[in-house]
């Protein structure tokens, strides 16, 4: 970008950082913008497609850009938690602990529920200027299969997610990210197990050696995102943490493409 759309680039970006626009608030139209701005549609536009790709704004209907993290819908209120009377543990060990717990949901007897705890785990996907994920393809004994997954493990204790994911990413690939971006935190089987699983998105590593962690390592490969669809239709993709990734991935692209701004 040239001095005149730097100097409107960082003119939004400081609209945000100051609050001027909260989350889910629409940007005025292009025409408004090019006036108080002072420059040309086509310039413009290269600075909202850059705030895009930088995940800064996201793209609405035609034309429209709006601030990410605005919801419509409504927190429901009045609605009561299950009540919790006590917990037996019935198994543990350094990778699973079973425990028996005694609930009460609203207006239902009480029972016993099993419930799972399982590690915290945190998972990246690397993307490199071709549009690609660096993937694994490796065996599942549990399924007995094969399938591409994105690296990932168990966060260490004292170690933080982020740090796990650039750990893990290395140990299993020989790549090293320069950074992480958070993009979400969720639980893979959210009625009986607990096991938070935190997902981050990586543009741009570098080669660093072999990987280290023989026993996690497969076939190593920057598969294009293009490929994505077509191999999560054919089941090729393994764990939710790999699905959760790449669809976010996919989702962002297609808010960032020329038709849905043009």
């Amino acid at each position: 970008m040239g001095p005149k759309t730097t100097k409107v680039y960082e003119t939004i970006h400081e609209w945000l950082a100051a609050g001027k626009l909260a989350p889910g608030d629409k940007l005025p139209s292009e025409r408004a913008l090019v006036e108080q701005l002072g420059i040309g549609r086509t310039a413009l536009r290269q600075v909202l497609a850059r705030l895009v790709s930088e995940g800064a704004l996201e793209v609405r209907g035609r034309s429209s850009y709006r601030v990410p993290g605005g919801v419509s819908v409504e927190t429901p209120e009045g609605l009561e938690p299950w009540r919790v009377h006590g917990e037996r543990t019935i198994y543990d060990n350094r990778w699973v602990k079973l425990d028996l717990w005694d609930v009460e949901p609203p207006g239902v007897k009480r029972f016993e529920h099993h419930v799972v705890r399982l590690h915290h785990v945190a998972i990246v996907a690397a993307l490199d200027d071709q549009d690609r994920v660096l993937m694994m393809w490796r065996y599942r004994f549990v399924p007995k299969r094969f399938g591409w997954e994105l690296p990932g493990g168990i966060v260490d204790e004292g170690e933080s997610p982020a740090d796990t994911a650039i750990r893990e990413i290395e140990e299993e690939t020989g790549w090293r990210p320069k950074s992480v971006e958070h993009v979400v935190t969720y639980q893979p089987m959210v009625g009986m197990v607990d096991s938070p699983h935190d997902i981050f998105v990586a543009r741009g590593a570098e080669h660093v050696g072999s990987p280290t962690d023989l026993e996690e390592a497969g076939h190593i490969e920057w598969v294009p995102l293009a490929d994505i669809p077509a191999l999560m239709a054919r089941g090729d993709l393994m764990g939710s943490g790999t699905l959760v990734a790449l669809l976010h991935i996919l989702a962002s692209r297609r808010k960032q493409s020329p038709t849905a701004s043009n």
